[in-house]
């Protein structure tokens, strides 16, 4: 029996393992049958849906876009990734105890970093954003098991945690900070990088340098950027994205190249005191807006160009190209063209008289006035150089009529030999007539030419020369008659390399005759000696130009007015000649007392900074008033320049950082003495220059804002109040 049941019980054994052999052996071959449905049949598409999930192809690489300098290297515009920060807190590694753990610290760090806000506003965000997280999960885990298909709008994936983008050095330092410093699944950590075109000088010659679209990949919008966008912007790489052991690593296949850098002509120095010049010329008239450009003499290289115009009351900005969109009637800069065709034709001398009664002469039912003729006081008659010392329409149209009534075409193709209607390339984009001159011919059946049209025009009306042509006209006379190109752009470069350099462009080798124009450099010395440009003269060197008032052109009649300074100086070894107009201002218009104003406080600039290492004072009667006003600020750097000038002075402290000054209009001293700042409190800044000012309450913790140009005169939060932290202060200059 027990034999029997042993046998029995093998038996069974061995057929239930027959059963699972031949179980074992049919999954075996399906599992064979599988492998090769999928590699073989289904492959191809197993295959391309692999492709998708683990490789992304085709992806752009941007490449940098280069960068403009200034021609002393430094930077005008660049440009610089930055980071918006966020947090994903539905992030599978984020540890909820760990999070509590960290999140106080966490605050006060990017509290102490970012002072916008508070460590309490930075925790309630953060905390804020993890409750968030768990009810869209909670409401996410009902829907699935509810079979619901409504989507839940998920906030919590990308929550911002810091206001402003930030760079690559504060991401850096970011990433150290408790509950950061961990890998990004854990932290939750995300950010999304954006290439900004950054200006170092914030709005320092803005309209020249142009700005880019919003959408860097869009290019250049205005200015240098626009007109060289497609030497800035380079040329796009390209790669594809592959996951790999749960990352993602890019696999370059093609180096974008990056764009290629512009060295331009500009002179940070020279810009800033034209803008600041300017700027408080067109608020202190209250004018529609302004211009002023510098060139360098031999080289035509622009040092400045501003263009202001108003956009509320009391406040410019760069806006239109000024320089080149003043399509309006010069006035009288452009008697100085008339007086050098006249003298070259010999049709009248320096000394020559004419006769010019009460300043009205009438002509072919028009009548020509001077800007006298109500008051009188003048002569009968006046010579050459005496009329256009005070500018005189009388003067400079009998001049004109003398030479050419009866053959205006002459007169016409004279200035065309100038090379005044040459049409010119500039390096700023320009739209329509902008940037040309516009001068009328007697057989131009577009334009037909009147019986006054001569006369007119002689003195600056019924023709239309843009400020840069008469900044280059007044520079070649300065130039020993070799009449050249104004530009802006000196070269390309690329890794720091001359790809590219652009030479000076003659216009005109020789404008006129030597006699000619020693005769003219005398005239124009002569109107800022004894004429309408005395304003303009300089105890410190000779200047040379001429005024310019003219009525705009508005709706078939005339509406205020245009008034104009152009000249050179040093006017006897001459460096560099300065365009000013100003529009529409408010009250007498005067080419001398308002453009003129502007014009001096920008070559004295230049001269003490750049052209002398010292003032030279005319005697002893004049150090007084000659004697810097010295600003509040760096003790430092106020002795540098002070021992520069060879200006003697005292200081009463010892071993200050910031000082105050003081001078002494009776002893003609000046006097340095420690400015006091206590940490936590709120310095003192009056007095001080504005980056100084800037530099000292920013470096305490304040948000600084600023208007107006000089010295501070005026903060809003009072010097020796606790300070918070981010909070702002508003400075006002003189």
């Amino acid at each position: 029996m027990a034999k029997k049941s042993e046998g029995t019980m093998k038996k069974a054994a061995i057929s239930r393992y027959g059963w699972i052999v031949f179980l074992m052996s049919f999954i075996f071959i399906g599992i064979i049958v599988c492998i090769f449905k999928i590699k073989y049949a289904e492959g191809p598409v197993w295959r391309e849906l692999g492709k998708l999930e683990t490789v992304k192809k085709d992806r752009e690489i941007r490449p940098n876009r280069g960068n403009i300098y200034a021609d002393d290297g430094r930077l005008l515009a660049t440009s610089e990734p930055l980071y918006g920060v966020y947090m994903d807190f539905m992030s599978e590694g984020i540890k909820k105890d760990t999070l509590m753990k960290y999140v106080t610290p966490l605050s006060q760090a990017l509290a102490k970093k970012f002072a916008d806000r508070n460590a309490a506003q930075y925790k309630k965000i953060i905390l804020d954003g993890w409750d968030l997280s768990r009810k869209e999960l909670n409401e996410i885990e009902i829907n699935r098991k509810s079979g619901s298909k409504k989507k839940v709008k998920v906030r919590s994936r990308y929550v911002r945690i810091i206001r402003p983008d930030i760079n690559y050095v504060d991401l850096k330092e970011l990433r150290t900070f408790p509950f950061f410093n961990q890998r990004s699944n854990r932290s939750g950590l995300l950010t999304e990088e954006k290439t900004m075109r950054m200006k170092p000088f914030g709005r320092l010659a803005g309209r020249t340098v142009g700005s880019i679209y919003k959408d860097i990949d869009a290019g250049g919008a205005s200015g240098l950027e626009l007109k060289y966008d497609s030497i800035l912007k380079g040329v796009p790489g390209l790669k594809t994205r592959q996951r790999v052991q749960g990352r993602w690593i890019d696999v370059v296949l093609e180096e974008p190249i990056d764009g290629w850098d512009i060295k331009t002509s500009l002179d940070v120095d020279i810009q800033d005191m034209s803008e600041k010049a300017l700027y408080n010329k067109l608020v202190e008239t209250r004018a529609e807006s302004g211009v002023a450009i510098v060139m360098e003499v031999a080289t035509g290289e622009i040092k400045a160009i501003t263009n202001l115009d108003r956009v509320s009351e009391g406040v410019y900005a760069e806006g239109n190209p000024n320089a080149f969109s003043y399509m309006s009637e010069p006035g009288s800069t452009f008697k100085t063209v008339s007086l050098m065709v006249a003298l070259e034709d010999s049709v009248v001398t320096p000394r020559d008289s004419l006769f010019v009664g009460n300043g009205l002469f009438e002509h072919k039912g028009r009548v020509v006035r001077d800007h006298y003729w109500r008051t009188g006081g003048r002569k009968q008659y006046m010579t050459i150089t005496e009329g256009m010392a005070i500018s005189s329409n009388v003067v400079v149209s009998k001049m004109i009529l003398k030479g050419y009534e009866n053959n205006p075409q002459k007169y016409a193709q004279r200035i065309h030999d100038l090379g005044l209607t040459k049409k010119i390339e500039w390096d700023v984009p320009l739209k329509g007539i902008e940037g040309t001159s516009q001068i009328r011919f007697p057989n131009d059946k577009a334009n037909p030419w009147s019986k006054t049209t001569l006369a007119w025009m002689s003195f600056g009306y019924e023709t239309q020369v843009p400020p840069i042509y008469m900044l280059m006209f007044y520079n070649g006379i300065a130039n020993n008659g070799k009449m050249i190109k104004p530009f802006l752009t000196k070269a390309f470069l690329k890794d720091g390399k001359v790809q590219q350099e652009f030479e000076t462009e003659v216009i005109n080798p020789s404008l006129c005759s030597e006699r000619t124009l020693s005769q003219v450099k005398e005239i124009l010395r002569e109107v800022v000696t004894k004429g309408t440009g005395k304003a303009v003269n300089s105890k410190l060197f000779p200047i040379a130009g001429k005024t310019g008032t003219a009525m705009i052109a508005s709706r078939g009649g005339y509406e205020g007015y245009y008034v104009s300074f152009c000249g050179y100086f040093p006017a006897d070894a001459p460096k560099y000649t300065c365009f000013v107009g100003i529009r529409r201002p408010v009250g007498s218009p005067s080419g001398g007392l308002m453009p003129g104003a502007v014009f001096k406080n920008i070559a004295e600039g230049i001269y003490t900074k750049h052209l002398v290492a010292t003032p030279v004072y005319a005697s002893k009667d004049t150090v007084h008033s000659l004697i810097p006003a010295v600003k509040g600020g760096s003790l430092k750097n106020t002795e540098l320049v002070l021992k520069k000038l060879n200006q003697q002075y005292t200081f009463s402290g010892d071993k200050a950082e910031w000082i105050k000054a003081k001078n002494d209009s009776v002893t003609g001293g000046i006097t340095l003495f420690e400015s006091i700042s206590k940490e936590g409190l709120v310095p003192n800044v009056i007095g001080m220059g504005a980056r100084d000012a800037i530099y000292l309450l920013e470096n305490s913790g304040l948000k600084v804002n600023l208007s107006g140009a000089g010295k501070v005169r005026k903060q809003s939060i009072q010097a020796g109040s606790k300070i918070t932290k981010g909070a702002a202060i508003t400075i006002e200059l003189n």
